[in-house]
């Protein structure tokens, strides 16, 4: 098996399992369905194209929360382009400044396939909905004989510099994995975004079990970090405040 790597950064990310009305919401971490849309139109994968879809959605996904965002609420309005009327108000949900690494495991001929669209992709890449472009490139990379949950666990920490600031004193990284589960496992939660149709009249999803788990990063800021930093000594400051050695006669 092997393992094909995603970086997912960008200003804004908006990945969506349900939507109701004028109301669209966004989980903390991509779904699985948003992702692999954005690889179908990498490949320039028709919409009906179900016999395609299935070979990417056979795929097993996982997700790693690097840098977890905070979710902002944005209105919307807009006017019927023909009758001028004004649509209702349209309330939005993102994720500000986050940063993601995903990972797609599976045959390493379609991994290939995956790794060359997203290097010259069909139709450009966005983090959940047209509006939330990336900040980086995509692709991370592709790696033979590891499972997906070795590759969650030693691809490097990837949050942004100005992020690592607040754990440069820190040895290592504790972030938060939603992997699918595995055979054995039998404690995991469900998420309705296993694609099955991205046809626009009949859009599908079924039930995927995942499990969430915590994972250890090394800091790759903490030697610089340590070397540059001075000891602090807090009776530094009261070093004028001792007595003068006494004058023998």
């Amino acid at each position: 098996m092997s393992v094909l790597t995603l970086r997912l950064a960008g200003p804004l990310q908006a990945w969506g399992a349900s939507a109701r009305f004028a109301r669209r919401t966004t989980e903390s971490a991509p779904t699985k369905s948003g992702v692999i849309g954005m690889l179908a139109a990498a490949q320039g994968l028709d919409r009906g194209d179900e016999a395609g879809l299935a070979r990417l959605a056979a795929l097993r996904f996982g997700v790693r929360m690097d840098q977890p965002g905070t979710r902002v609420r944005d209105y919307q309005t807009a006017q019927h382009q023909i009758t001028g009327k004004s649509m209702p108000v349209s309330e939005r949900y993102y994720l500000a400044d986050a940063v993601f690494v995903a990972a797609l495991e599976g045959e390493q001929t379609l991994l290939e396939e995956l790794d060359a669209a997203l290097q010259a992709p069909v139709y450009a890449p966005y983090l959940g909905r047209r509006s939330c472009p990336p900040a980086r490139p995509v692709r991370l990379g592709l790696h033979h004989g590891l499972s997906l949950r070795q590759a969650l666990r030693e691809e490097p920490w990837q949050a942004a510099a100005w992020y690592r600031k607040g754990h440069r004193q820190d040895v290592t990284v504790s972030v938060s994995v939603l992997r699918e589960a595995e055979a054995d496992e039998d404690s995991a939660d469900t998420l309705r975004d296993q694609p099955l149709s991205f046809a626009a009249e009949h859009r599908r999803h079924a039930l995927r079990t995942v499990v969430t788990e915590t994972v250890d990063l090394s800091n790759p800021d903490r030697e610089h970090a340590s070397a540059s930093v001075p000891e602090h000594d807090p009776l530094a400051a009261l070093e004028w405040l001792e007595a003068p050695e006494e004058e023998t006669a």
